[in-house]
């Protein structure tokens, strides 16, 4: 029997817990993009020189959108790269390999081959 889990003496489901840190971890990276979106901003309103800060008070409407437009497809291009590394093929095998469940189910596909191997055999 599993042992409950209290939170100042009131029972806690952990299947809840565990559903709303998914959307914590899902949140904080929606926000990891904002954030590295806005340090573009701020880099571009870091310019001291007035002829760079003039000509980027005067094209707002083309340069703000042309930069978003830009990190889009920086984003993309590292996903692309990151993917084309095997990068996140073998993070999804290392996340796989922390999992009980996948590692449960993987276990008993090796103990089903092993099984047909004998079955194989004993037919021969």
């Amino acid at each position: 029997m599993k042992s409950k889990i209290t939170l100042f003496g009131i029972p806690v489901n952990q299947k809840s817990i565990v559903r709303w840190k998914i959307y914590i971890d899902r949140a904080r990276m929606y926000i990891g993009y904002i954030s590295f979106l806005m340090i573009g901003f701020v880099f571009l309103n870091s310019f001291q020189s007035a002829e760079i800060r003039h000509f980027l008070d005067q094209n707002k409407l083309l340069i703000y959108p042309a930069i978003l437009i830009l990190f889009m497809i920086v984003s993309l291009i590292l996903g692309r790269l990151d993917t084309k590394l095997g990068m996140r093929k073998e993070e999804l095998r290392n996340q796989a390999t922390e999992n009980p469940v996948t590692m449960e189910i993987l276990n008993s596909l090796r103990e089903i081959k092993e099984n047909q191997q004998k079955i194989l055999e004993r037919e021969k």
